[in-house]
């Protein structure tokens, strides 16, 4: 069986959760013996060596539509659907911040795909896309699709209610890797009062109100992360707003994060959406107690063994920041993730929705 895994093209210029979540499926994925092979959506792949196609991210269907045409493969995609209408029409600023406030999510990421070609030139892989538009070209990609492979049930929810599409489908949890973030020895050297947040920063992971919501707490935050591409404005109103206590660090390796993780009584991510919160896995194995947004699907992972907090308001981000530290972080919660959330759970699934396509026993 041989896959091939293609992602949007700005998968390593602006690394996020879809490339960690990418590059870990297929690296474990190789240990059971699947073969892999990564690519961009805007490279030219000779689609002949493959038994099947991987895509990552239905929000941009432009990439997809292209390649599922002209490879005619079966294929999948990994929707990672989050919603940014309510971050874009919350932190964006200027004609920005007033042309979305006029239009529907699905006409905003219209604009956005013009905006990356603009600004960016980032080609839009399929010229169908401009005609069928983000919800037609969305309901195509569906369409077509031999499985959807959604992070949560929420997720495929949230997609049937959006764009009424009803497909096959199965769960893929997000997940951590054991050998990076599992707790061993004696719980020490926390450091009191310290929060940390690693996510790329940008409008949509709101570190701004985390910042906000931190001043004159008395508690520390490290902020782990690079500024997102298009977003350098906003990375600049957080390093403005920033007191003394705030610090921040550009990102790191992926296997350095365990020793931050050790450090912090608290890992806060007050997102406008989150799918999982993928550092809000890693941190609870690591033993930090879990702040994290009310929006979203993060429920699913979490349940009610992390502090929610409502994105919009400095005052719930500090009350849950509070609260987390006052009831420490939980064992069931930690132990959940490590039975669950592995990205060996997530290859044996992921490859068993490879074998119900192709009839593979």
């Amino acid at each position: 069986m041989k896959i091939l895994f293609i992602a949007r093209a700005s998968l390593y210029r602006n690394k996020g959760g879809d490339t960690i979540q990418l590059h870990k499926t297929a690296e474990w994925l190789g240990k059971l013996g699947v073969a892999v092979d990564v690519r961009l959506a805007d490279e030219d792949i000779h689609y002949a060596d493959y038994d099947l196609i991987h895509f990552f991210n239905l929000m941009r269907p432009a990439d997809i539509l292209r390649h599922a045409r002209a490879s005619c493969k079966p294929y999948v995609v990994s929707p990672l659907f989050v919603d940014y209408s309510e971050s874009d029409r919350r932190t964006r600023k200027g004609l920005a911040k007033w042309v979305l406030r006029l239009f529907s999510g699905d006409r905003i990421e219209y604009l956005k795909v013009i905006a990356r070609r603009l600004l960016n030139g980032e080609r839009v892989a399929s010229p169908g896309y401009w005609w069928y538009g983000q919800r037609g070209s969305v309901r195509r990609v569906v369409r077509d699709t031999a499985m959807l492979l959604p992070n949560s049930f929420n997720e495929y929810h949230r997609l049937q209610r959006r764009f009424g599409v009803d497909c096959p489908y199965r769960v893929i949890p997000n997940a951590i890797d054991p050998d990076l973030f599992a707790l061993t020895g004696p719980d020490t050297g926390r450091e009191k009062g310290l929060v940390l947040c690693a996510a790329r920063i940008e409008g949509i992971k709101n570190q701004l109100n985390l910042i906000r919501a931190v001043e004159g707490s008395g508690l520390r935050l490290i902020l782990i992360g690079a500024a997102a591409v298009n977003q350098r404005s906003y990375y600049e109103k957080c390093r403005e707003a920033a007191g003394p206590t705030v610090i921040f660090i550009d990102a790191v390796p992926h296997e350095e994060l365990a020793a931050y993780y050790r450090r912090a009584q608290v890992h806060a991510l007050p997102s406008w959406f989150e799918t999982t919160g993928l550092s809000s896995l890693e941190a609870a194995a690591m033993g930090c107690s879990i702040v994290i947004t009310d929006k979203g699907d993060a429920k699913e992972y979490f349940g009610d063994q992390a502090v929610y907090c409502d994105p919009g308001s400095p005052a719930s981000i500090r009350k849950a920041l509070e609260t987390a530290i006052r009831e420490g972080p939980s064992p069931a919660l930690r132990g959940k993730i490590l039975a669950q959330y592995s990205w060996h759970h997530t290859a044996v699934a992921t490859q068993q929705a490879y074998r119900a396509i192709l009839g593979v026993d």
